[in-house]
């Protein structure tokens, strides 16, 4: 699932005032409305990708020691030579810089736990996947970001099963065009809050896969965030989308602490701005997130039905498939037997 993404540059002090006004979605969101609610204090979202390098400016004091996992694991998950899990870390908890400049996070003040399963062009293996997410469970985390795909390997689907079990959100991606013909897995499983895109405009991103287990829709192109090795990135992918509204579920949880997630999900179903085919469809799921409505609005009592997030047709995920293990976005993927080697290709 690879974030295409082209290299702003260097954050010095020039780069860094012109970032934020680069971050077009914040003002689609709404998202300074939404920080004066909350901005996401108390919340650990843990991002399960590349890595997350802490030196970037903007994630000084956000990130925790993580794991890394794969055959040699060595590291705490903050060395990311790719820069894709740096980028999601910044879209969700970004601190921004002074004098409003740097790159602001949806949920600023949430706390970053780095889960490396990816090693850039080495790829990975579902099975670090499925380990990464129980570790990130079993060290609190309340929200975890998966801003990729995999096949639909057992371990996973256990993995995340246990994950909502245990009353964590696990925000997906959908998958994108051409490479992702369906929603993703593991976004497809029950429970998982699956995500698309859209673009500025509030229309389906034509990158975006689509499909009946969509959940919600959020900004995925043109995506400005932070990158490996201090520079900026612009990214897009359902990557970005999904890293978005992992960003609201810790603004979500941090105003209604004591809320279920399978309640947090239906607050944010509730409350999206529905965009496409009345109610819910296959492009927008729900509809846009909306972070100042599911922070402030009233939804009623919790319906005795099944939550949105249970959705029904889909398929068996014991079936044997390639291992395969990829970013969600417009990169070039190679598979190899029992291993996903992806390069990134740099836009102009």
């Amino acid at each position: 699932m690879a974030l295409s993404v082209v290299i702003i540059g260097t954050p010095d002090l020039a780069r860094a005032d012109s970032i934020r006004d680069r971050q077009w979605h914040l003002k689609a969101l709404r998202i300074t409305q939404a920080h004066e609610i909350t901005q996401g204090a108390g919340v650990v979202v843990a991002v399960v990708d590349t890595g997350v390098d802490d030196r970037h400016g903007e994630l000084a004091g956000a990130v925790l020691p993580g794991k890394e996992f794969g055959e040699q694991p060595t590291g705490d998950g903050k060395r990311d030579t790719d820069g894709h899990g740096t980028a999601m870390a910044g879209l969700i908890a970004g601190r921004g810089l002074p004098n409003g400049a740097g790159v602001l996070g949806v949920a600023p003040k949430a706390t970053i736990l780095p889960v490396q399963t990816l090693h850039s062009e080495f790829g990975g293996s579902p099975i670090d996947l499925g380990d990464g997410i129980a570790w990130a469970v079993e060290q609190g985390a309340k929200v975890i970001c998966v801003a990729a795909g995999t096949s639909e390997y057992p371990e996973v689907k256990a993995a995340v099963a246990a994950a909502v079990k245990a009353d964590v959100v696990v925000v997906a991606s959908a998958g994108n065009l051409p490479q992702t013909k369906q929603v993703a897995f593991p976004a497809k499983l029950p429970g998982v809050l699956a995500v698309g895109g859209t673009d500025k405009d509030g229309d389906h991103a034509r990158i975006s896969a689509t499909g009946p287990e969509m959940v919600l829709a959020a900004p995925a192109v043109d995506v400005v965030s932070t990158g490996a090795f201090g520079a900026y990135v612009t990214g897009e992918g359902t990557s970005s989308s999904t890293a978005i509204v992992a960003g609201v579920v810790a603004l979500v949880r941090a105003k209604f602490p004591q809320l279920p997630a399978v309640e947090v999900i239906r607050r944010l179903t509730v409350t999206a701005t529905d965009r496409g085919k009345p109610g819910r469809d296959d492009e927008y799921g729900y509809g846009i997130v909306n972070p100042v409505a599911a922070l402030t609005a009233s939804i009623g009592p919790t319906v005795a039905a099944s939550p949105p997030s249970d959705r029904a047709g889909q398929r068996d995920a014991s079936a044997p498939l390639p291992m395969v293990w990829a970013f969600v976005g417009g990169g070039t993927v190679v598979t190899c037997a029992g291993l996903l080697a992806w390069r990134r290709r740099r836009l102009r």
